[in-house]
């Protein structure tokens, strides 16, 4: 014996699928950013707008404008790198480089900690290395914050469009804190 089914049961038998999708999804809003289950969370070290603690043996990653507490054996420091800046937003024409402007701030300091522009330094999506330097007419920071001290100041470079690092290694050496930030001129 044969059954046939009408024409119209598959397109049915799809509609029905479609509505409980849609009502599960109304039950169960969608998220966004999440990280793959199949990460193991001990691997996440990457929480935006978090402070995260920064050293030798682990530098700490985290987006532009967000603070890291750095630590060594003699002192610890919040670092925050905001940035870059750049002109010409909008212009008809995109350069392949522009002037990028990062400001660095240094406060909550709890030991002598040494300061050098040279020890900050940026890297983009090509491993191109830069190494920006105070910006003309800005005061030059102190070469040891103190305790109690808090100090800003600007570095400049001119870098490639695209995504990128800055990077500080109080020691010269050793990277403790990366920014990621994205260079746009458009």
């Amino acid at each position: 014996m044969i059954i046939r089914m009408p024409r119209s049961a598959p397109l049915a038998a799809l509609l029905l699928a479609l509505a409980g999708c849609s009502a599960a999804s109304a039950s169960h809003p969608a998220t966004y950013g999440g990280y793959p289950t199949y990460l193991p969370s001990s691997t996440l070290n990457y929480h935006s707008d978090t402070v995260l603690t920064g050293t030798v043996q682990r530098p700490a990653l985290t987006s532009q404008g967000d603070g890291v507490e750095v630590k060594t054996p003699q002192w610890s420091v919040l670092v925050t790198v905001t940035g870059p800046e750049v002109p010409g937003g909008g212009l008809p024409y995109q350069a392949p480089t522009t002037t990028c402007t990062w400001i660095v701030t240094l406060s909550g300091v709890t030991g002598p900690v040494p300061v050098s522009a040279s020890d900050f330094s940026s890297i983009d999506d090509e491993n191109n290395v830069y190494r920006p330097a105070l910006v003309a007419g800005q005061p030059k920071p102190p070469p040891v914050l103190r305790p109690g001290q808090k100090i800003s100041f600007e570095l400049r470079a001119v870098e490639a469009t695209g995504e990128g690092l800055m990077r500080w290694a109080p020691d010269g050496r050793n990277i403790v804190a990366k920014w990621d930030f994205v260079v746009e001129n458009d």
